[in-house]
């Protein structure tokens, strides 16, 4: 039931997405991740390269890897944890599964802070990614090693009233939209 019940929000809100990015929202966003990741410079951070319509944090991205370092996700296989390598404005990158661009070489980064891409979120923290669970694996593994914060971030027309959701989920420490910040 729940997996009906995830598809349904999902596709609402891949629809809402691609009408909040086409009015580019996206520089009140950055602006917010930066306040956001303002306490955190200097510490290991993950970000992504956005795919389809999801909000971009690359220019967020770029400023903080002046001090510290910035990781983007790569895929190793299905049903597994992600890793993250480094990367920098001008690190060479070829597309990698899922259709997200990676670094093509790099040192593997292990962050404290993770940007997460979702398709939907609530106010109570809750996040709905694709499907694949691979955030909701890789938060887990984190967490377990040490303070991990998870900050989504997506257009505030990605909001749902609530985020059906599973044991397995790992819930976010924060939402940044163009709208503003929200801490759990």
């Amino acid at each position: 039931m729940k997996d009906v019940e995830k598809r349904q929000v999902r596709a609402a809100a891949f629809i809402r997405r691609e009408q909040a990015h086409n009015a580019s929202l996206d520089a009140l966003a950055q602006e917010n991740l930066a306040l956001a990741l303002g306490p955190f410079r200097g510490r290991p951070i993950a970000g992504y390269l956005p795919i389809r319509t999801e909000v971009s944090p690359i220019p967020v991205m770029a400023k903080f890897a002046a001090f510290g370092p910035v990781g983007v996700p790569v895929v190793a296989a299905k049903h597994t944890p992600l890793t993250f390598r480094g990367w920098s404005p001008d690190v060479a990158t070829a597309a990698g599964a899922f259709g997200a661009d990676v670094p093509i070489d790099g040192e593997d980064v292990v962050p404290e802070v993770l940007i997460v891409p979702l398709v939907a979120f609530d106010r109570n923290g809750g996040r709905l990614g694709y499907g694949g669970g691979f955030y909701d694996r890789t938060l887990e593994v984190l967490r377990r090693q040490r303070r991990t914060i998870a900050i989504g971030y997506a257009y505030g027309a990605q909001e749902v009233a609530s985020v059906p959701l599973e044991p397995t989920d790992q819930p976010l420490d924060m939402i940044v939209t163009e709208a503003g910040i929200l801490r759990f």
